[in-house]
C-alpha cells in the first residue's frame, strides 16, 4: 500500500481521526497504529517532520483568535519586529508598524522599544490558515508591562478568573489594591504591594483550582476577607479582560 498523509502540517486533529495510511510513517506520543493506519488519541496540533508525525497536545493550551487581548513575552528581536511567546502552540509576530507610530530607521536597535524577556499587553489582529499570528500594540491600554509579577493559569479558566462582568477581578482589586490585567491566554499581570500581590495570587490560584465548583464567588470573598481583614462588597464591574 502506498503511504498517504490524511492531514496537513499544523492542522488540528481530534481523537480517532486517521492521520496517515501506510507503514512508512512513524507515530509519536499521542498517536497509535491500527493496522496500516495512524490514529490520533487526543486533540492536538499535527507536526510533520519527514516520515515522523507528531501530535502536540492542546489540552489546556491557548488557541489564539483575532480580537483577543493577551499578555505575551518577547522571545526574539527580528530585523523588522519582534517574536512573541503567546502561551500557545505557535508564536506571534509584532511588526514595527504595529508596535509604534515612531519612524524607525533601518538597522535601528529595536530593543529600545521591546527587549528579550519583556512582557506586553497586546491584541491579536489576525490568525492565518498557516497559523501565523499577528498582534498590535495600537489600542487603548496596550503597552509594555513594567514591574509586578506574571502568573499562569489554564486559559480555559480565564472566564472564571474574570467573573461575570469582571466581578471576580474587581473583588480581588478591591481587597488587595493591586492592579490586575488578565490575558485571554492565561497569563495574568499583578502589580501592588508585595504582601497584597501574594494574597491576590493565592486568590487567583484558588479560583483556578475550584472553577468547577458552585458558590465560588462567596468562597473567594470569604478567603479575601480573612486574608486582608477587610469587608468586601461583591458587585459586577466592567469587563476586565484587558
Amino acid at each position: 500500500m502506498t503511504d498517504k498523509l490524511k492531514i496537513k502540517n499544523k492542522e488540528i486533529a481530534v481523537p480517532g481521526e486517521v492521520l496517515a495510511e501506510g507503514m512508512g510513517f512513524v507515530p509519536s506520543k499521542g498517536i497509535s497504529r491500527e493496522n496500516d493506519k495512524l490514529v490520533a488519541e487526543q486533540v492536538g496540533m499535527i507536526g510533520i517532520e519527514g516520515k515522523v508525525i507528531k501530535l502536540i497536545s492542546l489540552r489546556g493550551v491557548y488557541i489564539p483568535k483575532a480580537g483577543d487581548k493577551i499578555i505575551a513575552k518577547v522571545i526574539d528581536v527580528l530585523m523588522t519586529g519582534w517574536r512573541l511567546d503567546i502561551r500557545g502552540p505557535y508564536s506571534a509576530v509584532l511588526s514595527m508598524k504595529d508596535a509604534t507610530s515612531d519612524f524607525i530607521q533601518r538597522g535601528a536597535d529595536l530593543t529600545q522599544y521591546f527587549a528579550l524577556g519583556d512582557y506586553v499587553l497586546t491584541k491579536i489582529t489576525n490568525v492565518t490558515s498557516q497559523k501565523l499570528v499577528d498582534v498590535t500594540m495600537k489600542g487603548p491600554g496596550l503597552r509594555k508591562l513594567k514591574g509586578g509579577r506574571i502568573l499562569k493559569v489554564n486559559s480555559h479558566k480565564v472566564p472564571r478568573v474574570i467573573g461575570k462582568d469582571g466581578s471576580m477581578v474587581v473583588m480581588i482589586k478591591q481587597a488587595t489594591g493591586c492592579n490586575i490585567l488578565v490575558g485571554q491566554n492565561g497569563w495574568i499581570w499583578l502589580d501592588g504591594e508585595p504582601k497584597q500581590e501574594v494574597i491576590a495570587e493565592k486568590a487567583i490560584k484558588k479560583i483556578e483550582s475550584e472553577a468547577h465548583l458552585s458558590g465560588l464567588t462567596d468562597r473567594i470573598k470569604d478567603f479575601l476577607e480573612k486574608q486582608t481583614k477587610k469587608k468586601i462588597t461583591v458587585e459586577g464591574g466592567k469587563n476586565e479582560k484587558n
